[in-house]
């Protein structure tokens, strides 16, 4: 249910419509409490995927990279915010 509030939060606070074909196609939502787990799975997974490419084709994301020699540094950043 989770990630159907976040497709509608972010399309009500951008007025963008966030394409979910794939995610329909599966005809499954969270209230189908009668489909499996693995069904269920699949479709929040593909909710998620066409959530983040709509944005990453839509707005510029800023992607950081951490390597493992950076892990003391990542940890102060995480702390100091």
């Amino acid at each position: 249910m989770l990630m159907v509030h976040i497709r509608k939060y972010y399309e009500d606070i951008t007025n963008e419509e966030i394409g979910a074909d794939r995610y329909s196609a599966l005809q499954i939502s969270p209230v189908h409490i009668h489909k499996d787990k693995k069904a269920h799975k699949e479709a929040l997974l593909t909710l998620g995927e066409e959530i983040v490419d709509h944005i990453h084709v839509h707005h510029q994301v800023h992607v950081v990279n951490y390597s493992a020699g950076t892990a003391s540094v990542t940890t102060q950043v995480a702390v100091e915010h």
